[in-house]
């Protein structure tokens, strides 16, 4: 890592490195083969992970988490990011928007989620509504002091099928400055309620045996007491989820490209042609010289956005910047490092052809490259009045 740390924090990387060497690694290529993780499997890692105190450790102590701040945190993500996530998601760090949990939510819920009880899945994403949020279709009516939800949902991640979601559906239309904007509400929405349906969904090619699910609501009735937070602002309870989910993506992107870099700079090192190693060739050696250079630019950014996280001072834009550029920078290298090893990076036998393909994704989920430019383009510009 291309940061200096404090004793305990780099004892703290030591321990989730030894972690995934002996408990995840070693199940990478059956998992990429079945497209799917073992539950004995899954449960050994969440059950190690308790043991070790990894296990929500984004959570509050307060509510039974590990009390970690985002320094902390971004240690870890990156340290997940070296290995499958498929199998890393086995550890949970649940999202905070279940802290705006409030009375019987708590119990119900929130704390269920951080001992391991239960898992929750977050339900923003439409087939008709991605990286344009705020057209989802999914709604809910009042009936009398209920709520009646309809819609539907897609590639709504998760290692495992989850017991209950939180869902954004549109709840009305508030007139703002820029025109009517829909009013959006989160809710809690079991799975076995009537009219509740959780499936698995479309099967992807990056991170294979990490699971996208469905979630299809035909007239479900919900209480009142299953809105989380304040009708009508769900969209920015979600919000505050997204923009450190970013900083995380960007962490995790830091570590994949860090083990990426490790194996281009052994094949070069290693790997002889014309009577000399590869990496002598200054094609192949600026290769490595650019991965390090955008691996520590990519590293500092993330630290940057750290530092204005825990000091309360982090804007959309920064959190954009980080999964724009870090997303970017692993594509570069998990390119370059099949390049270097030429036709051996696309065999199965080898772990570059799935690190490659895992990557892909990073630049698409939580928000695609195309929205975080949109979203620092905004910041230059609103306040110039455009």
């Amino acid at each position: 890592m291309n940061i200096p740390m404090s004793h305990e924090n780099e004892l703290l990387r030591e321990t989730v490195r030894a972690f995934f060497n002996e408990h995840v690694l070693p199940h990478e290529e059956t998992v990429d083969r079945l497209g799917e993780v073992p539950e004995e499997i899954g449960r050994d890692i969440e059950a190690k992970a308790k043991e070790l105190g990894l296990y929500a450790a984004n959570l509050p102590e307060s509510v039974g988490g590990g009390g970690l701040n985002h320094t902390q945190m971004s240690i870890i993500e990156r340290e997940f990011g070296r290995t499958s996530h498929a199998l890393h998601s086995w550890v949970a760090r649940p999202t905070e928007l279940l802290l705006a949990c409030q009375g019987d939510q708590v119990e119900k819920y929130l704390l269920p989620c951080a001992t391991g009880e239960k898992r929750e899945l977050f339900g923003l994403t439409e087939p008709e509504a991605g990286s344009d949020a705020m057209g989802m279709k999914s709604n809910a009516k009042r009936d009398g002091d209920d709520w009646i939800l309809n819609g539907m949902k897609h590639f709504i991640s998760a290692p495992t099928m989850a017991d209950f979601a939180i869902v954004f559906a549109a709840t009305g239309v508030d007139e703002t400055k820029r025109g009517p904007r829909k009013r959006v509400t989160a809710f809690l929405v079991d799975r076995d309620m009537p009219g509740v349906t959780f499936r698995e969904g479309n099967k992807c090619v990056s991170n294979r045996g990490y699971k996208t699910y469905e979630l299809i609501f035909d007239d479900v009735r919900l209480a009142p007491d299953q809105v989380l937070g304040e009708e009508g602002r769900g969209f920015e309870l979600a919000g505050q989820w997204l923009g450190m989910g970013r900083i995380w993506v960007g962490a995790t992107c830091c570590g994949k490209a860090e083990r990426l870099m490790e194996m281009a700079a052994d094949w070069a090192a290693t790997r002889k042609q014309f009577g000399q190693p590869i990496g002598s060739f200054q094609a192949t050696g600026f290769r490595l010289a650019d991965m390090a250079i955008g691996l520590r630019s990519a590293d500092l950014m993330v630290w940057d956005a750290v530092r204005r996280a825990d000091a309360g001072h982090l804007k959309d834009e920064d959190a954009a910047m980080v999964k724009v550029y870090c997303s970017e920078m692993l594509c570069k290298v998990a390119d370059d490092t099949v390049q270097i090893f030429g036709g051996m990076g696309l065999m199965e036998e080898m772990p570059v052809q799935r690190l490659w393909r895992d990557s892909r994704i990073e630049r698409i989920w939580d928000g695609t490259s195309e929205i975080q430019r949109h979203i620092v383009t905004r910041s230059i510009l609103r306040p110039l009045g455009a």
